[in-house]
């Protein structure tokens, strides 16, 4: 099961095609699915990869021959695929590897009504199952090809009071990913002047990478809103699941900031709610939170976490530093473009620009994620930081979290590289650039070189 172990990561399956994934491997995984979820039908998708029609076909192959149908809804976003399992209450699969280069692909699974399918949720059952692939059933399923782009661009918009919306210029950057195909069609029918970058379906990435948390792939946007008098823009990640913003003076607005801002809206609209934060969001978010009359909940970071506690919570809205926003109505999924309307809407009920508007939800200073290599145990060196810091509150929630008061970082490993995440957040900017370099020398100083 080596290789399995490769591909096999704690929230999908991901790896390089042909060589760690094939349509082979993706046959089994359809077939394996197909008795995890134990379920009549199966909803397929995929994103504009190469790769991803031989892929999603093998899986497909796999599903119907254990009896299974499947439907087929091509290309799609992968919260599209998040809403026809729940619209359809079925479980899905969809054929992306998000923001990973061309040569990756990959699966993300849910059950019927878009649960979520991570490590410890079912893909440990799905991958033995893959070691020893189950018999055929004695009769194949059928497919059948559905679209539903157009159900769920309404479902998006309905989170909004499309008669309160303002006139707004919106650039949006969709890095040839998915977000080509199902943001005009969010957009239709709202009074925004809407400009797309890289719209073209294009899985082999020209432009730029599809990974919009990295600075360096918002130039392109950047420019784009300074030149056209944009009021806003919308960097989408290859499967259009992830949004990050940036104002109308270019500068990127953070996870943390839009989840505190998304906060405040859904709260409005439903007082009193619960907001599920991660635990690696500025300590702004749970005050914000708090402001409004709503209830924070801290979670682990990762979808399958948030989801679990979203649904144990009644929770109406969760969100993540690294772009992920969640909402109860959704499903309890993900969505980028719902974040954006809601956005979008909160911006026009304002009347502020938005370099204006963010301000009262950025309190302090955050270092972002850094990620730093390390030689040794990376539960070994957690231990070895939490020694050093004894006299803070220590959290091992997720990784170490190191609460000093006026300041905290949060010490994650990764689930798949020899890495350690750091996150730090200090009231000024030179006392978090202060903070982050007493991390990384304790980090050296253990033998670890600091990596990109």
């Amino acid at each position: 099961m080596g290789s399995l172990d490769t591909i096999f990561k704690a929230y999908d399956v991901r790896g390089v095609v042909p060589d760690e994934l094939d349509a082979g491997v993706c046959r089994r995984i359809g077939a394996a699915f197909a008795v995890f979820a134990a379920a009549p039908t199966i909803a397929v998708a995929r994103d504009m990869r190469a790769s991803g029609q031989e892929l999603s076909s093998a899986f497909a192959e796999g599903a119907m021959g254990q009896g299974v149908d499947v439907i087929d809804l091509g290309l799609a976003s992968t919260d599209l695929l998040y809403f026809a399992a729940g619209r359809l209450d079925v479980p899905g699969a969809m054929f992306t590897a998000s923001h990973n280069p061309a040569r990756y692909n990959g699966v993300k699974l849910c059950l019927s009504g878009a649960r979520p399918v991570g490590k410890d949720t079912g893909l440990d059952q799905i991958k033995a199952l893959v070691a020893d692939p189950p018999p055929p059933a004695a009769a194949a399923g059928t497919m059948r090809g559905q679209e539903l782009i157009g159900e769920y661009a309404a479902h998006v918009r309905s989170f909004v009071d499309v008669g309160a919306l303002r006139p707004l210029k919106v650039v949006a950057d969709t890095a040839n990913g998915m977000g080509g195909l199902v943001v005009p069609r969010v957009f239709e029918g709202l009074p925004y002047d809407l400009e797309l970058l890289f719209p073209e379906l294009d899985g082999n990435f020209p432009n730029h990478p599809p990974d919009p948390i990295q600075p360096e792939n918002l130039k392109a946007l950047q420019a784009r809103v300074l030149d056209s008098g944009a009021h806003v823009g919308l960097a989408f990640d290859g499967d259009a699941d992830r949004v990050f913003l940036v104002d109308e003076q270019a500068e990127p607005v953070s996870g943390s900031t839009t989840t505190a801002m998304v906060a405040k809206a859904m709260l409005e609209k439903h007082p009193g709610a619960t907001i599920i934060h991660n635990l690696i969001c500025s300590k702004a978010v749970p005050e914000i939170i708090r402001e409004n009359g709503g209830t924070p909940v801290r979670t682990r970071v990762g979808h399958s976490y948030i989801k679990a506690v979203m649904a144990e919570t009644d929770a109406v809205f969760g969100g993540e530093h690294s772009g992920h926003y969640y909402f109860r109505d959704n499903y309890r999924a993900d969505s980028g473009l719902v974040a954006a309307v809601v956005l979008l809407e909160l911006m026009g009920v304002a009347g502020k620009p938005l370099s204006e508007l963010r301000k009262p939800f950025e309190r302090y200073a955050m270092s972002g994620e850094i990620n730093t290599q390390v030689d040794a145990d990376p539960l070994a060196v957690i231990d070895r930081v939490a020694e050093a810091h004894g006299g803070a509150d220590l959290d091992r929630t997720d990784g170490l979290t190191v609460d000093h008061g006026t300041w905290w970082f949060n010490l994650r490993p990764s689930n798949t590289e020899p890495l350690l995440r750091l996150n730090l957040e200090a009231p000024t900017r030179p006392e978090c650039d202060a903070h982050v370099g007493e991390v990384l020398s304790l980090l050296r100083g253990s033998g670890e070189g600091q990596g990109g």
